[in-house]
């Protein structure tokens, strides 16, 4: 149970909102850190917590793409699909993943290293196509840096962002 081993977690949480219900997203969030994803009973035990029904609980996972109602992978691969990045040639992007990595949008690979999703809007119109991995973004993205970051993931094990921002080097400007 939740409550069992982070009482002390919880209760601070709890203490920095005046109104229950704006606590949810923090509980939830430390569900998803505890199991990897927000289960079914996390969810009821939240809810309980919270004075809420499971189904408004369940409503803001199912609405968040930060909240996993199943275990996802070492590297959670998020896929921008709002119409900007679909100009910008996401479904391209989308497709060159599925064909790389072997699964669909949903899935995970067999050694449980990637999941892919798509996802609408990650608020990064202007560098698109763009994909979210776990919590660092990538932009301006192509096949061949989309291999790079699969490779740089599959021999560190760990986010090339780990040690701090990263930028892609910018095209050549065509100043006059």
């Amino acid at each position: 149970m939740l409550t069992d081993r982070h009482k002390a977690e919880i209760d601070d949480i709890l203490s920095r909102y005046p109104v229950r219900r704006s606590a949810l997203l923090p509980l939830l969030h430390l569900a998803q850190k505890e199991e990897g994803y927000v289960s079914d009973a996390a969810m009821k035990e939240i809810a309980a917590i919270l004075r809420l029904t499971p189904p408004q609980v369940y409503e803001t996972v199912t609405f968040y793409t930060m909240l996993s109602l199943k275990p996802v992978g070492t590297f959670h691969l998020q896929v921008c699909k709002s119409l900007m990045c679909a100009l910008a040639g996401s479904d391209n992007l989308l497709g060159w993943l599925q064909a790389r990595l072997g699964i669909k949008p949903g899935e995970t690979t067999p050694d449980r290293l990637f999941t892919l999703s798509a996802v609408e809007c990650l608020a990064a119109c202007g560098t698109g196509p763009m994909m979210q991995v776990n919590e660092d973004y990538y932009e301006r993205l192509t096949e061949e840096k989309v291999d790079r970051i699969l490779a740089d993931l599959k021999r560190d094990g760990t986010s090339p962002l780990k040690s701090g921002p990263f930028m892609w080097p910018e095209p050549a400007s065509n100043k006059s």
